[in-house]
């Protein structure tokens, strides 16, 4: 019975885990600004020559961003909220 108690550990509702995945998001952005930044300038005025003529900004961002947009970051952050949960205890009575 340990992978099914480890599981329901580590479930979480699915509107938990949305807003989670989007305080991750929100998170990377920030992280990253300094690569959005340098994506936008080079993309400004261009329309479908962005592809190629930024794709290294592009990699650069996306790089950037998988690093805090990732399976293993989303675990941690579920994990993180169920610590928070069980010190608040049980929630109904």
């Amino acid at each position: 019975m340990g992978f099914v108690q480890e599981a329901r550990e580590n479930h979480v509702k699915k509107k938990v885990e949305e807003a989670l995945r989007s305080k991750m998001k929100q998170k990377a952005l920030k992280e990253c600004d300094l690569y959005t930044a340098k994506y936008a300038e080079c993309a400004a005025g261009k329309t479908i020559s962005v592809i190629w003529q930024c794709r290294k900004q592009a990699k650069e961002l996306n790089e950037c961003l998988h690093q805090f947009t990732n399976d293993s970051v989303l675990e941690e952050m579920k994990k993180d909220y169920m610590l928070q949960q069980e010190g608040k205890g049980p929630l109904r009575a």
